[in-house]
């Protein structure tokens, strides 16, 4: 059951949710709220509440003990004393004394205090216009059914998740630094000569004349199409990135576009607003118009028109750099300390004052957007109000635009930004993360909280986007990557090269790369019936076995389908692993290009993991499967060398043709 309340006055639909429900006329029926606005409701958990959700976050899958706040926060190297990221995931559930979701819908800043001020209380505030909050109780009596029935009844309501095409479930392979067609056809070449399977090469925004959106800098590649088709033969797709801001310049078509259909954000005084990112002063597109989200998802068409048929959003925070108001305070600061002998007070407040224009408050609020309010009237909003869905709205943009210049077929598409609703438009990467060992245990406990939130197309950078990262650690990381639906590695231009076949030897890498691919059948299966049947792809042991104390302090093992456990090594110099399992499972080790497996009863077990293997476990009675053939690419999976992992039982198999829209469970699923 869902009951829907309205707090303060919101100032738009979010349209975040798509099957609504009436508003509720009664007061809330969970905690208290002590005034109308600004907003807080206040709930006084029990000891052995857990609290569930907010998507791309910090810290654990159990959110207790920690105050996080919702705003799309450009936050590269994100760690446990951040208290947000890349998206804005306002979805909660709190399991114990009573199980109850809670979904706060608003566009503004909004903050979770969930037993960090007070253990026992859970507090959401916000004090900026309004928010609809939804309630959602089960009727399921089981703890189990009653989570995944909150999810599944909060999915439902925001809609069914993007569904990408089966080549963007293939290895993909990116830097911040392939400048040159010399660069991308040297990586396919490597993967080619040592056997490494790939399916796609991400290119940043090197690729761009000037880092100007829908451009190609013709000096580095010299004919972009014949360059797509080529590699499209080969079975490799080109993935190219584009940024949330327009340069300003003269001659520039898109600028010059954007300036005469009233496209771009502006100041209150009417003129455009601009902010410094990387091709230096920029506009920003309204995506909140619906004529200026058109004019911006046709864009794309430069380069569909080249073949491309996948892309990133990057930068949609949006991420400012800075201002000209706020350099001016900078300067004039910097001014005041000339002469000045700096003490211990002085000194530590000149230090960060470089750094100090990026992503300013002050920015956010002096920009705005034409948006239609709840009486259908035409306003302007500061951007501040509206901030968490800036990002999703370029989603939007472009998905909007590809279905029209792509009909009936699927494109590939993620984001970094997002808020809730995003989801039915593309997927996301979980941002500019660190070569950091602690990154791939939150990669693993982001997981199950972005899938409740509806975002199934997911995963993070391998190796780490930041520093530099060890040849042990990115082989670690391919082994929880082969699991995820999004396997990207993709580092920054400044780090060490972290390309499978940059640490020497390779076969290990090629053994974990031919796993991705011999699970790929299995993984796209279960990938699109988690999408149509609104459930999760992953989940938290506790999920499953409520009544296990055990699993349910378990936060490092997953359950991936109906079928799966996984549990990877995120420890450097790691021989093993400690691994819980909550019933008798099948463990199956792969380890040079073969699967070997072995009964495991119930029980905690100590399980040997050389870097060159990898582990996972199959549910007693259940199967998976498995390409026994490897392949190179998603183009060359063979269906006809499916074996069965597990015990011999049937097992559900979805197949479709991998790239057109018909998506149908009933007609294109068969016992396998």
């Amino acid at each position: 059951m869902i009951e829907k309340y309205k707090f303060g006055q919101p100032v738009i639909q979010t349209h975040a949710v798509v099957n609504d429900v009436a508003l509720c006329q009664n007061p809330i029926d969970f905690g208290s709220v002590k005034s109308e606005w600004p907003f807080v409701l206040e709930y006084t958990m029990d000891k052995n509440d857990m609290v569930f959700g907010l998507g791309e976050n910090v810290r654990g899958i159990n959110k207790r003990g920690f105050k996080y706040v919702s705003w799309c926060s450009d936050k590269p190297c994100g760690n446990e004393s951040d208290s947000s990221l890349y998206g804005a995931h306002n979805f909660i559930i709190v399991s114990g004394k009573k199980t109850v979701g809670l979904y706060f819908d608003t566009p503004a800043k909004i903050t979770f205090d969930i037993g960090w001020t007070d253990y026992d209380t859970l507090s959401v505030s916000s004090d900026v216009d309004g928010v609809f909050v939804y309630v959602i109780t089960s009727n399921e009596s089981s703890k189990k059914n009653a989570l995944r029935d909150i999810v599944r009844q909060f999915r439902f309501m925001i809609g069914q998740s993007y569904i990408p095409p089966l080549w963007a479930f293939g290895y993909q392979q990116s830097r911040w630094g392939y400048r040159t067609e010399s660069d991308v056809r040297e990586v396919v070449k490597k993967h080619k000569e040592l056997g490494l399977p790939l399916d796609s090469v991400c290119l940043d925004i090197d690729y761009m004349e000037q880092f100007m959106d829908f451009t190609v800098d013709k000096a580095k590649f010299s004919d972009f199409a014949a360059l797509n088709k080529e590699l499209f033969e080969q079975g490799i797709h080109l993935v190219p990135i584009i940024d949330a801001g327009v340069k300003e310049k003269e001659g520039y078509s898109i600028y010059e576009e954007g300036v005469r259909g009233g496209h771009f954000c502006k100041k209150a005084d009417g003129s455009i607003f601009k902010a410094g990112v990387w091709p230096g002063k920029s506009a920003f597109t309204d995506f909140f118009k619906k004529d200026s989200r058109a004019w911006f998802g046709s864009k794309y068409k430069a380069l569909t028109d080249c073949g491309v048929e996948g892309f990133w959003n990057d930068m949609n925070e949006p991420a400012l750099f800075y201002t000209d108001e706020g350099l001016q305070k900078v300067f004039d600061k910097f001014e005041s300390f000339k002469g000045k002998n700096l003490d211990i007070d002085t000194f530590f407040e000149f230090t960060p004052i470089s750094g100090s224009t990026n992503n300013q408050m002050d920015d956010y609020k002096s920009f705005y957007h034409q948006v239609k309010n709840l009486d259908g009237n035409e306003v302007s909003v500061s951007h501040d109000r509206l901030h968490n869905m800036y990002g999703a709205l370029m989603t939007r943009a472009a998905r909007e635009g590809l279905d029209s210049l792509k009909k009936n077929k699927r494109t590939l598409l993620y984001s970094r930004a997002s808020c809730i609703g995003a989801h039915r438009d593309g997927g996301i990467w979980m941002g500019d993360n660190c070569s950091w060992w602690n990154n791939i245990e939150l990669e693993l406990r982001m997981l199950p909280s972005l899938n409740m939130c509806g975002f199934l197309y997911t995963g993070a950078d391998i190796g780490g986007f930041g520093d530099s990262s060890s040849r042990d650690l990115v082989l670690r990381w391919l082994a929880l990557g082969a699991f995820t639906p999004l396997m990207r590695n993709h580092s920054a231009w400044n780090t060490r090269n972290q390309e499978c076949y940059a640490f020497g030897e390779c076969s290990d890498f090629k053994s974990v790369l031919s796993l991705r691919y011999a699970l790929l059948p299995y993984l796209y299966s279960e990938f699109v019936k988690a999408s149509v049947l609104n459930d999760m792809m992953f989940r938290p042991l506790s999920f499953d076995y409520p009544e296990d104390s055990a699993a349910c302090d378990i936060e490092d093992e997953l359950l991936l389908g109906n079928e799966v456990l996984i549990a990877p090594v995120y420890r450097q110099n790691a021989k093993g692993r400690l691994v819980y399992l909550p019933e008798d499972m099948t463990q199956v080790t792969w380890k040079d290009c073969k699967a070997e497996q072995k009964p495991v009863s119930k029980g905690t077990h100590y399980i040997d993991v050389p870097e060159d293997t990898v582990v996972f476990f199959i549910k007693k009675g259940k199967s998976i499967p498995f390409c026994s053939k490897i392949a190179m690419s998603s183009s060359e999976l063979d269906y006809d060398s499916l074996v069965k992992l597990g015990d011999d039982v049937p097992y559900l198999l979805y197949r479709d043709d991998g790239y057109t829209t018909d998506i149908d469970l009933k007609k294109n699923t068969i016992e396998f």
